[in-house]
């Protein structure tokens, strides 16, 4: 597992100054996939954010809009010097490029905690699917029922009449074109298979009835950790839809972007913990090594072009990672954008 950057905030990052500041370790210029990786995930965020900037001014929602455009300027323009990336991450939770670095720095949290329960067990819990307007409601009422389950059980063990029960777990949700409904769910790794089978029984206990449905729920072994855990810390909602659900969502030139489906998403959500730990500790935060602010006198500054799909050297016109966007995907981002309101 890589190791994984902080990236750096510019200084005084414009063309001609002879000296520029950045901060942190930077990013490994020579792992050439990785940087096409980083190209491709500018690309769809960029476009993304341009549709869902105009969704949240026409719904009058100026936080969310706010962030959009920070996602929009993220990793904007970078500096490369030392055989190091130097950039600025926005840091928010939709943004495809923050989301893969936060993804490793999560598995590298808790993976080595994880890795040492004999038992662990993979538990989806769902909720009749709901329309937009419902789905912030059914968020909020999951939210509180799964605490109530947890919070029992603590006070159990506390009292010395129980165990506690011990997992992760994240917060996403679907979207069905066909139906235009909203299908929230819980993913959660439990230490043990008896704890997944009590918050299972609860969770179906509690909830009024016709809301949940045994057989919609999901409980299984976990048979790779390092899967299962890359399952529940992710995106909190699929970027790509396959219109005919009988098919696996994956990136395909028949995909959509229901980007009217991700923004109700994105602000049902909004203000929620996507991923959260319950019955332990979180591992203390090993403070990295401290690296100090770095002058540079002897560097190149790249702009991100959204003609190219790639960063362009401000002087010299070089494009940086050479990536080329697939047929498939440009198809996707140029016809497959829903912004169809239902």
């Amino acid at each position: 597992m890589g190791n994984i950057y902080t990236l750096a905030q510019n200084g005084t990052s414009k063309t001609g100054q002879n000296n520029v500041i950045v901060n942190g370790e930077g990013s490994d210029l020579s792992k050439k996939e990785a940087l096409k990786g980083r190209a491709k995930r500018k690309t769809i965020t960029q476009i993304m954010m341009l549709n869902l900037i105009s969704l949240a001014q026409e719904n009058g929602e100026t936080e969310l809009e706010k962030s959009y455009w920070n996602t929009y300027y993220c990793q904007q323009n970078i500096i490369t010097a030392d055989g190091r990336l130097y950039g600025k991450y926005c840091k928010n939770r939709f943004c495809t490029l923050c989301c893969a670095n936060r993804k490793g720095e999560m598995i590298n949290k808790y993976y080595p905690i994880m890795k040492e329960w004999k038992e662990p067990y993979f538990l989806t819990l769902t909720v009749k699917a709901c329309t937009s307007q419902q789905l912030k409601a059914y968020i909020n009422s999951m939210l509180r029922t799964f605490q109530k389950i947890i919070e029992k059980h603590r006070k159990k063990y506390q009292r010395g009449k129980g165990q506690k029960l011990v997992g992760v777990k994240s917060l996403e949700s679907n979207f069905n074109p066909v139906k235009n409904t909203y299908n929230p769910h819980f993913h959660i790794i439990t230490k043990e298979k008896w704890m997944a089978e009590v918050i299972l029984e609860e969770w179906l206990s509690r909830s009024k009835k016709g809301y949940t449905l045994r057989w919609s729920q999901n409980l299984q072994p976990v048979r790779n950790l390092e899967t299962g855990l890359i399952e529940i810390i992710k995106y909190g909602s699929k970027i790509f839809t396959e219109p005919d659900l009988k098919k696996k969502a994956k990136e395909t030139d028949t995909a959509q972007i229901y980007l009217k489906a991700l923004d109700t998403i994105l602000s049902a959500m909004k203000g929620k913990r996507i991923f959260d730990r319950f019955g332990f500790n979180a591992p203390k935060n090993i403070k990295p090594k401290y690296t100090p602010a770095k002058l540079l006198s002897n560097y190149r500054e790249w702009e991100y072009d959204a003609e190219s799909s790639d960063w362009i050297d401000n002087i010299t016109g070089e494009v940086l990672t050479d990536y080329k966007m697939p047929s498939h995907l440009q198809a996707i981002l140029t016809h497959n954008i829903n912004l169809i309101r239902k």
